[in-house]
């Protein structure tokens, strides 16, 4: 049976199975700011095709020679996943789709077309031209590939006739599954439900295919859309990690994973997701992205399992039960309390990382001790956060071109402040003295000064990791320069330091992208399919 075949019988055979494709890498990425390297787009994938997630939407491959790349290694990479591309309704973007998605053992082509009455007129087309793009397109990808994704972009504000007569005629050419997305977060629950069940109901041959659900967060409702429509009857949620996405985002992923699992008495569904391992996943895709998870985020905030009410603490510490609705170990958090400091050896560090659902190899795990070696010396004790900051501080590039060797920083009451920067740039250590309005300014004046540029600062941001005046600081610096856009991380005891670490990181992105051929950096001007 072809994996067509197996998706045409899914509404039959497993009405309870629902498919979780993630578009962390596409939709995800179109995130401002959010843009990841090659290296970050495999490592991405890696874990989503580790946890279970069934479809990944590795990119856009037209888009770029660097987003072709990152697809087709993905899809050679891949083992149990289907390798989705995305392509407008025209055949070159099809075909390149289909060179880089080919190489996967599971590949899909996912292809769509904006349909409601506004986005009709970006193309200028009729409804009857429009309906004749979508047979041939649609047909072509079906020639070329047996499992077809299409995409009636805008679908929730699209006349209910019109949108039936596409849903068909994509139908009819080949589609295996058919995603009606809510592009622009319009849509409420219950429509969402009910538009599901209309077309299953009313469009000729609705009942063979899979229809998946695409929605975006700009009323708050991504995540309840996506729901409601698995009640009318789709059996795919497009989603990503952290609910990244453009605008408001998108459905998050942890969020309906664990709203099935926790509330199975009225949402009796299952996917293949191994929920444990979405606090680790959440984090990396935070580093990656530059985009922090809000503290109050469901699933994999900060506070998702913290009680600071005396009622609250007091239950908790009769039964768990009285105020969490789920395990923390069932996202992948610990309750072993392994306090470590200066004197704690790789072992305990070995098996505390573990317990955060961080495994390393032995070379890796040398690296992060001589840090966390570093840190102890410093704090009294090392928190779970601490060693988090530390394992993501040490996953960057080590042939970056610019490196931060030392910093001293001087401040008077009424004087500027004096930036005293050594670093090595192309393995060439040099040094510059800069004054600026506060430590941070004449620090970054310094890397300008070592490196110059015409960057503009986009975002800078600082948290603390933990509490306390010995907390590590993390430093997010998001840098814009000729239309290219990177972000950087960091995180020290020291916040200039944090700071001026975050800030070489975003450089060596863009220096990344800068080397890279012209083509790869010049994103074509495209639509949202969701």
């Amino acid at each position: 049976m072809t994996d067509t075949d197996k998706d045409r019988a899914a509404p039959q055979a497993q009405k309870d199975r629902v498919m979780i494709f993630d578009t962390t890498l596409r939709d995800g990425e179109q995130s401002p700011g959010a843009t990841m390297t090659h290296e970050e787009k495999l490592e991405i994938a890696g874990l989503l095709d580790d946890m279970g997630v069934d479809i990944i939407e590795a990119g856009f491959p037209i888009a770029s020679e660097g987003d072709f790349r990152a697809v087709s290694e993905i899809a050679k990479r891949s083992r149990d996943a289907v390798i989705c591309g995305l392509a407008r309704a025209n055949l070159k973007d099809i075909d390149r789709c289909w060179e880089a998605v080919k190489h996967a053992a599971r590949p899909r082509i996912h292809t769509f077309i904006g349909t409601s009455p506004l986005h009709r007129a970006i193309p200028n087309l009729s409804k009857d031209e429009m309906a004749e793009r979508i047979h041939e397109t649609v047909t072509h990808a079906r020639n070329l590939c047996d499992n077809v994704q299409w995409s009636p972009m805008d679908a929730t504000r699209t006349e209910w006739d019109y949108l039936a007569r596409v849903v068909e005629i994509a139908i009819k050419a080949g589609a295996a599954t058919v995603n009606i997305p809510d592009t622009v977060g319009y849509t409420a629950p219950v429509e969402s439900a009910d538009l599901i069940r209309r077309l299953i109901a009313e469009v000729p041959g609705a009942d063979e295919i899979v229809f998946a659900t695409h929605c975006h967060n700009d009323l708050g409702m991504a995540t309840a859309n996506a729901l409601a429509a698995v009640e009318g009857g789709a059996r795919q949620i497009e989603c990503t990690i952290n609910g990244l996405g453009e605008r408001a985002g998108n459905t998050a992923l942890e969020e309906v994973v664990m709203a099935m699992k926790v509330r199975g008495d009225i949402l009796p569904y299952q996917t293949r997701v191994d929920s444990t391992k979405l606090m680790h996943i959440s984090r990396r895709v935070a580093t990656v992205s530059g985009f922090n998870v809000q503290y109050n985020k469901a699933i994999v905030g900060k506070n998702a399992f913290a009680h600071e009410s005396g009622i609250h603490q007091d239950g908790m510490l009769k039964n768990a039960e009285t105020f969490e609705i789920m395990r923390p170990e069932d996202v992948g958090l610990t309750e072993t309390n392994i306090v470590l400091g200066k004197h704690s050896g790789r072992a305990a560090l070995r098996s505390k990382l573990k317990n955060l659902g961080i495994e390393l190899a032995d070379n890796q795990l040398g690296d992060v001790f001589v840090r966390f070696k570093e840190l102890a010396d410093r704090k009294k004790e090392v928190y779970d956060e601490d060693l988090i900051a530390l394992v993501q501080a040490g996953e960057d590039d080590t042939r970056d071109r610019l490196v931060v060797k030392s910093l001293r920083v001087v401040c008077g009451t009424g004087k500027p402040a004096e930036a005293d920067l050594t670093m090595t740039i192309d393995g060439v250590e040099k040094t510059a003295q800069m004054t600026g309005d506060g430590p941070v300014d004449a620090t970054f004046k310094a890397v300008r000064a070592l490196h110059p540029n015409q960057a503009r600062l986009q975002l800078y941001q600082v948290h603390a990791v933990t509490e306390g005046t010995d907390a590590q600081a993390t430093v997010s610096v998001r840098l814009e320069e000729e239309g290219n856009i990177a972000t950087g991380q960091s995180a020290d005891t020291d916040t200039v330091l944090a700071s001026a670490k975050a800030y070489v990181n975003a450089l060596n992105r863009l220096l990344i992208r800068r080397d890279r051929t012209g083509q790869d950096q010049k994103e074509i001007s495209y639509k949202d399919v969701g």
